[in-house]
């Protein structure tokens, strides 16, 4: 039964000629499918109207080739062909009665054009912008003829997102892209009436509003996308010229790092105060993010004004069934969106969105798995025992026992959770806990599965279990022999002392050194907050990596320029395009990764973070003894996660899932895995 504090989640509300259902609402995010996968697209907006949402939207969808961003796979209203991709979607939202939007997208001076090879349009001559990808290539300044294309341009992607079933059209004014090149007095420059006063910048927002309205209007509510931000005061003059334009306002703030922060430095519902001052400006509802996973927090920014609807992009991808989780009462079933990024990340790569939380995401078309339902399992009679209670051992156990298997789980340590137990207790990780603690929750609620805590499996015993299958989820470790991106042999170890496994700071055990040399050729997120962790107890510390700064691959994240910044404010010193090549004395000795060039860095002990090491003992002692294990009736015998190939927390959750949906069947790896869709 819902809780009624959370009534007013569940009231529709009129936007514009069109009405929501309930006060859910996913924001236009991106997903890596666009034009190049309609049926993936469909399938994963679909599943989420059918979680409850009233609103879904598409990413930002191109209105025409001088907009292409063609390195990642966006939206696209071009043409006829792009009408009926998108009518695949929309289908899918309307089949759950839910209303679908399209936001309307003008590159500007942050594309690149890499496929139409077209010039980008922007408001200066201009290197592109997007920070991203630094691409040698320049906008081309657009004069008044310029300005009445795109204005046209606008209008008829307004009018095919009409034709294929949207019933929110969006006016894109923020991120950067060519329309808030307008509203910045920085960069528009110009003297006519679209430059100068604060009423001739935002002309082409209004004029836009008014002509895509003139449009779809009379069937499609007109939503704009703006920013606002309490510490930039003329952001909010220039709501007030607008306020009462379109049906609908989807508020954020100027600062993407703050909008789309990762969670290690931005926490839930960070930026409502800005977002309720222009609530108050406007008689239009109001829909704003802020990574909400709390329902009580969402029914407060409802009740207390602050908005109108519910924005979500990552929670609604973390679990696309947060809404009907809430409208039947089960919100501790809730998977919280631990924002990680992964999903940007995934579609920064320009491959489909992937989530830490939620396995399924990006494979609804492709593999026809569904958030909340793994189905049952046509072998649900035999038993399986999972060794290893880390993230991906977890969620096998978890769906082969909704699947119908009975499971025993045995870990090795009193503790669940593996690595992100451990990695969540460093500076800013506390939600990756939520990894664990869902899996938990959802393992005690299934008679199925029984937890054997503190049992260190041998060969001998998994023979003696009487099981079917054996699912192996045993981790790894940190070599510190440096073998890795950037160094085939490792260390040349003259003082192999001077070398410490990752394990023991990440365990929390105390240790004799003052200074500390972390050598990171991992470039994720790990070497810089092991750095924070060891500052926090009063070391020194360098950081030493062959990339041209730390946690690199956070580019794909959001986090690197946080993370950088941090690393700095807490004393850590930085030493960029280094690798180390041997261990001396009080010394690391580094090579310069372009010279080749040595020096000697002055220290007390090495922390390599280069490559993992899958724990295989159980593996290998079970394979030595492969007929004995066939002759008990064990059927197969798997690997997975980090003791298969270790990588990314998500993979290794994924990696869970999958083998509990493939097991014991005859799986055609590459006709399933390596389902595609194709253009004819």
């Amino acid at each position: 039964m819902r809780d009624p504090r959370h009534d007013v989640l569940f009231e529709p509300i009129k936007i514009g000629p069109v009405e929501t259902k309930n006060r859910f609402y996913q924001v236009p995010h991106c997903t890596g499918m666009g034009w190049r996968r309609p049926q993936t697209l469909a399938a994963m907006r679909g599943v989420k109207a059918e979680g409850g949402w009233g609103v879904v939207n598409t990413e930002f969808c191109s209105i025409h080739p001088t907009s292409d961003n063609d390195y990642y796979p966006y939206a696209a209203l071009w043409d006829q062909d792009d009408i009926r991709a998108n009518r695949l979607m929309t289908d899918a939202v309307h089949e759950h009665d839910a209303l679908a939007g399209v936001e309307l997208w003008i590159g500007g001076g942050m594309v690149a054009n890499l496929g139409t090879r077209l010039p980008a349009y922007g408001l200066r001559n201009r290197p592109q912008t997007d920070s991203s990808v630094l691409n040698p290539f320049q906008a081309r300044k657009v004069d008044k003829q310029d300005i009445r294309d795109i204005r046209r341009w606008h209008r008829d992607a307004a009018l095919r997102a009409g034709e294929a079933g949207f019933d929110i059209v969006y006016v894109y004014a923020t991120h950067g892209y060519l329309i808030s090149e307008f509203l910045d007095p920085t960069i528009n420059t110009r003297t006519d009436e679209y430059g100068g006063s604060l009423e001739n910048r935002v002309r082409i927002v209004r004029e836009l509003i008014e002509e895509t309205r003139e449009a779809v209007g009379h069937k499609a509510a007109v939503a704009t996308r703006f920013s606002v931000a309490l510490n930039d005061p003329e952001t909010f003059d220039a709501f007030g010229l607008l306020a009462d334009l379109p049906d609908l306002w989807d508020l954020t703030v100027p600062d993407y790092g703050v909008e789309m922060g990762a969670s290690r430095f931005v926490k839930e519902a960070s930026f409502v105060d800005s977002i309720a001052a222009a609530k108050s400006l406007t008689s239009k509802p109001v829909v704003a993010v802020g990574r909400f996973t709390s329902p009580d927090t969402m029914a407060r920014v409802i009740k207390d004004g602050s908005q109108d609807l519910i924005g979500a992009a990552r929670p609604s991808i973390a679990d696309p069934f947060l809404p009907k989780k809430i409208e039947e009462g089960r919100s501790e079933d809730i998977r919280e969106c631990i924002g990680c990024n992964v999903c940007y990340a995934h579609d920064s790569l320009g491959v489909p969105i992937r989530c830490t939380q939620n396995p399924t995401m990006g494979e609804e078309w492709k593999l026809g798995w569904h958030p909340d339902r793994a189905g049952t399992s046509p072998r649900k009679d035999e038993t399986v025992l999972v060794v290893g209670a880390g993230p991906a051992g977890l969620e096998a156990a978890r769906v082969l026992g909704e699947r119908g298997h009975n499971v025993m789980l045995a870990e090795a340590t009193r503790d669940l959770g593996g690595r992100v137990s451990r990695e969540s207790r460093l500076p800013g990780m506390a939600e990756l806990a939520r990894v664990r603690d869902w899996r938990v929750g959802q393992i005690e609620k299934l008679d199925n599965i029984e937890i054997f805590r503190e049992s260190r499996m041998t060969p001998q015993d998994v023979l003696e279990l009487g099981v079917d299958h054996v699912v192996l989820a045993t981790g790894s470790t940190w070599s510190t022999d440096t073998v890795g991106r950037h160094s085939d042999t490792g260390l040349r170890h003259e003082a192999p002392d001077m070398v410490l496994g990752a394990e023991t700071v990440l365990d929390g055990d105390p240790f004799d050194a003052n200074h500390v040399v972390i050598y990171d050729d991992d470039h994720y997120y790990l070497g810089s907050v092991m750095a924070l962790e060891l500052r926090r107890k009063g070391h020194q510390v360098t950081l030493v990596t062959p990339a041209g700064r730390p946690c690199d691959w956070g580019q794909y994240t959001t986090e690197v320029y946080s993370s950088n910044a941090a690393l700095i404010e807490a004393g850590v010193k930085i030493v960029t395009n280094k690798t180390i090549v041997a261990a001396n004395p009080g010394s690391a000795r580094l090579s310069c990764m372009f010279s080749e060039q040595e020096s000697d860095l002055a220290c007390d002990v090495i922390v390599p973070l280069t490559r993992r090491l899958p724990v295989s003992d159980l593996y290998d002692g079970l394979m030595a003894i492969e007929d004995r294990v066939k002759a008990v009736g064990i059927q197969s015998v798997t690997r997975i996660g980090d003791a298969e190939a270790p990588g990314i927390v998500a993979a290794a959750v994924h990696s869970g899932y999958r083998v509990a949906m493939d097991l014991g069947e005859d799986v055609d790896i590459a006709k399933k895995y390596g389902r595609r869709e194709h253009t004819v």
